[in-house]
């Protein structure tokens, strides 16, 4: 039978490797030490033109305060900070802090969809879509693990392209000129399921950012719905809120 110093012994262990995990993503990634955030209310954002000109948001606080960072550069200090004031895809994100953005496809399939997918992307129930997961990648390390629901016509098109290589709104806008004009958010701090753990290589149960967003095409049609996992152990959100004119003080 296993002693009381050596029980105590064990579990320090275990502690200790379930620790050093997490630091060794937080190496690859340039991270300093987790911090704990909420969940942000709804919120619309629209989505920028294509001119790249305000594609960039600012994603660490290095870059805000004016410093340098270059690509697979992995020394910031702080977490991933997407700026939710456009509308942008991981990969705009990444890119936009120095970190090299990739893709692992885990399935494509052809649904019903639920009446919660349904509702979103304003089909009837039970009506066909596209169910496409993935997990992405920064620098090698899963960063979110991501459901994405697109009507079927739309969505068997979209499966067809390497969607490792190429991302879902890159396609839409440019490939089939299905320009995206807003999207509308929902943040919730959750805990993760055991599918959601495994794809992103965390213990179950662990904290999270889930993202409900459901994009939209120019007449404000929706194309595009998708629940999107975060490490919260990697990720925060940062934004910009301005004062209405004209509120009592």
């Amino acid at each position: 039978m296993m002693s009381h110093r050596e029980f105590h012994r064990c579990a320090a262990i275990r502690s200790s490797g379930r620790r050093a995990r997490l630091e060794h993503s937080g190496r690859r990634l340039g991270l300093g030490q987790p911090t704990t955030h909420g969940g942000q209310p709804d919120r619309a954002i629209r989505r920028q033109s294509n001119d790249g000109s305000n594609r960039h948001s600012a994603l660490g606080e290095s870059r805000a305060r004016g410093g340098e960072t270059r690509q697979g550069d992995l020394r910031q200090p702080t977490k991933l900070t997407p700026n939710l004031t456009e509308l942008s895809g991981f990969v705009e994100d990444m890119e936009a802090l120095g970190h090299r953005a990739t893709a692992r496809v885990i399935s494509t399939q052809t649904i019903p969809a639920s009446a919660e997918v349904a509702r979103h992307l304003a089909l009837p129930t039970g009506g066909k879509v596209v169910c496409i997961e993935r997990v992405r990648l920064a620098n090698g390390v899963p960063v979110s693990f991501d459901e994405t629901y697109l009507p079927q016509a739309i969505g068997e098109q979209i499966i067809t392209n390497d969607l490792e290589a190429q991302p879902i709104f890159s396609l839409l806008e440019q490939k089939y000129d299905i320009p995206l004009s807003e999207a509308d958010y929902r943040l919730e701090a959750v805990s993760s399921t055991a599918r959601v753990s495994a794809a992103l290589e965390i213990a179950a149960g662990s904290p999270i950012f889930l993202i409900e967003r459901t994009s939209y095409r120019e007449g404000h049609q929706p194309i595009d719905y998708e629940k999107l996992h975060y490490r919260g152990d990697l990720v925060r959100f940062s934004t910009t809120l301005t004062r209405r004119s004209g509120r009592a003080r």
